[in-house]
């Protein structure tokens, strides 16, 4: 079955939930949050819910205009069992005069979740209504939710109606008086300003008759939508969609339809007459200023931009995780995990009452245009150059920049953690916190704000290569007949999409981004180097992960110490927590443990910057384990017997004069320049003559090989004598029995040997 945006956004949000602190916390005792929400509709719903065409779709807002639907939605906390849920009553509680409005049935699918993906994470639907305002004003609508045993609660909502009055009317302030955000100069160089006007002169292309109702203010061909929008006044104008496209049709359209044409102010922000009516009364004397909607929530955008097949922006964005984001209300985390925040630390403005809101179009996008529009045709906020933690200026980053933004490590240098974090002292503006937080991906592919031990680490050309840096690559675009089609790449931002086969559900990797440098790839795992030293050249995200599994086991656990000399290795293989760094560690584990966290957070193993990665992880075990060069032995072993780490002599399988590996006498603890050495465990190297005879004696070692099993699996032993052989099966097959075998060859074969143990199944 082909999973719909329902399913694969609450499998998300399913997942999200059960890693989130806060809400495991509320989980124990549930209170009803209840609200109520004009709920967006978009053509993308009415596809996937089955809606018929003639359903009005919606942008989810508060002001809205005369005849048209308002889809209400009574919400409470999704952790609450619906079965709870006893009934919901409405009330009209305020109508303007001379309205007979009355709230209806709504025509919306019980099985269709909140609007906002956010949204669905937190709340579900109690009840839903439908309204169809029939005169401008102000209405307050009541709802009164029961339960069995978490309460009652009443949740109100206001709604602005009004009528369309064209830019003109909103020109008149938003040009430049005084005090009053001058928008309307800018707006006008955006593309929104002009694709009516484009289309109709057959600059676009195809143009048709159904573009206008987005393409234009107020369209709506229902009955009851007479509210002063484009097909009203067309109605009144006798003004007909041209038969022709040509340059001269917009010019020749009547002035008064002329100023209804094309995207403006009253497509986002909802009938204008409200508010410029209240403009014009004395200050203070108007209800609920300024009767006109400023909002970052994602409907107002999709209404139009969630339109399968052609315009999917919004679309993709849905199952983006951005659109999942259901941050902290704390001021230090709104700049990156709200919309709101976000936008007001782009504009250098002060965001500590910011209202949360996921991170919406809204957010990266000013839809109000910019100074430079030539140099920033999708109206991104920020591309300008980017000042990264540690420092770094970065000029380069072309439509990445706004990513880099947030997509950093943003607890502040990893110098200053190291120096301040043990100290308590603040490392960033939002306290003393140790690690990388969440995002540490700009830094990574930068090749940035790691710990280095003083050594140069080489960093990848994704850095310099890969036109707008983030963007080049996550939002590669999809056509309609790619298997990616709104799974991956564009607003997705996502480099992997599942697929459903009989059942099963596979991950499949979008490299054709990578496959423009790399040639033909299946998967982001490319076998690149022998990176952990195995001798086995596996996928670089194989590599990386075994280098992150052995340097989390070089490191101390989570567990609290009173005393920093108590912090050692544990041996065990970690995943990353919050919790891991303690202010009293040793600082060679603060080191090594930032890194750790720095390349297991990135999250991508290695592909966005697989030297930086490897190089990281690498002298991070190296100061751990003294092994500067990776070959397994102590550099100060190597540099005690055979006076240099690197030397042909001290190489791990080179013989020793102990008859034995280097890398064997090194784990053994044993002197590799003295032959014929009785080890601890009663075994003898050399050769030994037995008395009387004048034969002579040797003594050989054997490997024992032992492993669990299981019953109904046959396991073989395979050995080889180096590792770019072909392995070879020396043992006959065993059968498990649930318990651990030992299997015993013989060794005296080889100078050196390799072994495993495979199965079946």
């Amino acid at each position: 079955m082909k999973p719909t945006r329902k399913t694969l956004t609450c499998h998300l949000a399913i997942a999200l939930m059960a890693a989130g602190a806060a809400l495991t916390a509320q989980a124990a005792t549930p209170t009803l949050q209840g609200r109520l929400v004009p709920r967006a509709l978009t053509p993308g719903d009415k596809t996937v819910y089955g809606l018929p065409t003639s359903t009005e779709v919606s942008g989810g807002i508060s002001t809205v205009a005369q005849g048209t639907p308002v889809y209400l939605e009574a919400e409470i906390n999704l952790l609450i069992p619906a079965t709870n849920i006893t009934g919901v009553t409405w009330s009209l509680t305020n109508l303007p005069a001379g309205s007979a409005a009355t709230l209806t049935t709504s025509p919306l699918p019980a099985n269709m979740p909140p609007y906002e993906p956010s949204d669905r994470m937190l709340y579900q639907v109690a009840d839903r209504k439908l309204l169809r305002p029939d005169v401008t004003g102000q209405y307050t609508v009541l709802a009164t939710i029961t339960t069995a045993n978490y309460g009652t609660t009443n949740v109100a909502l206001t709604l602005t109606v009004g009528t369309y009055l064209g830019k003109y009317s909103c020109e008149v302030c938003h040009t430049g008086t005084p005090g009053i955000p001058a928008m309307a100069p800018s707006y006008e160089t955006t593309a929104h300003a002009h694709i009516f006007s484009q289309g109709i002169d057959g600059q676009l292309g195809f143009y048709s008759l159904s573009c206008l109702q987005c393409h234009t203010v107020g369209y709506n061909t229902n009955t009851n939508a007479v509210n002063g929008g484009f097909d009203d006044v067309a109605k009144a104008d006798g003004w007909t969609f041209p038969t022709v496209l040509t340059n001269g049709n917009f010019a020749s359209m009547p002035a008064d339809l002329q100023t209804l044409g094309n995207i403006q102010c009253e497509n986002c922000h909802g009938p204008g007459s409200e508010h410029v009516n209240a403009a014009l009364r004395p200050p203070g004397t108007v209800a609920n200023w300024p009767r006109l909607e400023v909002t970052t929530r994602s409907g107002d955008c999709n209404q139009c931009h969630d339109a399968p097949t052609h315009h999917v922006k919004g679309t993709e964005w849905n199952v983006s995780r951005h659109g999942l984001t259901t941050g902290p209300s704390s001021p230090n985390c709104v700049g990156c995990h709200s919309a709101n925040g976000f936008i007001a630390r782009m504009n250098g403005d002060t965001f500590t009452n910011a209202t949360f809101a996921a991170i919406s179009c809204q957010a990266c996008h000013e839809p109000h245009g910019l100074t430079t529009p030539t140099n920033n045709p999708h109206l991104l906020r920020m591309l300008a150059s980017v000042t990264m933690p540690d420092g770094t200026v970065v000029t380069n980053a072309g439509n990445g920049a706004i990513c880099l933004q947030c997509h950093q490590v943003r607890n502040g240098s990893v110098t200053n953690q190291l120096a301040k974090y043990p100290l308590g002292q603040p490392t960033w503006f939002g306290g003393s916190s140790f690690g990388t937080h969440d995002n540490p991906q700009g830094d990574m592919v930068l090749g940035i704000n790691a710990y280095t031990y003083g050594q140069t680490i080489p960093s990848s050309a994704h850095r310099t290569s890969v036109p707008d840096l983030c963007v080049g690559c996550h939002m590669q675009s999809t056509t309609t007949t790619d298997p990616a089609f709104l799974k991956a790449g564009g607003h997705t931002w996502n480099m992997s999409y599942s697929v459903v086969t009989n059942g099963v559900t596979n991950i499949v990797d979008k490299v054709d981004a990578c496959a423009q440098c790399h040639g033909p790839i299946a998967s982001f795992d490319l076998p690149r180097g022998d990176y952990n030293g195995d001798g086995v050249i596996q996928g670089v995200q194989t590599e990386v992960q075994s280098l992150l599994d052995k340097l989390s086991t070089l490191l101390p656990n989570s567990a609290w110490h009173a005393n920093s000399s108590d912090y050692v290795a544990d041996g065990l293989v970690k995943t990353i927590d919050r919790t891991t760094f303690k202010t009293n560690w040793p600082a060679k584990f603060l080191q090594a443990g930032y890194n750790w966290q720095f390349v297991s957070i990135d999250g991508s193993k290695g592909v966005h910057n697989a030297p930086y990665a490897v190089g990281l992880l690498k002298a991070s075990i190296a100061d751990l384990t003294g092994d500067s060069n990776n070959d397994g032995l102590s550099d100060a072993w190597q540099i005690q017997y055979y006076g240099s780490a690197t030397s042909a002599a001290a190489a791990p399988n080179a013989m020793s004069a102990a008859g034995v590996p280097n890398w064997l006498a090194y784990a053994l603890g044993v002197n590799p320049l003295v032959p014929g050495q009785t080890f601890t465990n009663g075994i003898v190297f050399g050769n030994v003559t037995a008395v009387g005879d004048t034969n002579t004696v040797h003594i050989y070692t054997a490997a024992e090989v032992a492993f669990d099993t299981e019953v109904g699996k046959t396991y073989w032993i395979q050995g080889i004598s180096s590792l770019s052989d072909g392995w070879q099966t020396i043992s006959p097959s065993i059968n498990g029995t649930g318990s651990a075998i030992s299997y015993l060859t013989p060794t005296r074969q080889n100078a050196q040997q390799f072994y495993r143990v495979v199965h079946n199944p």
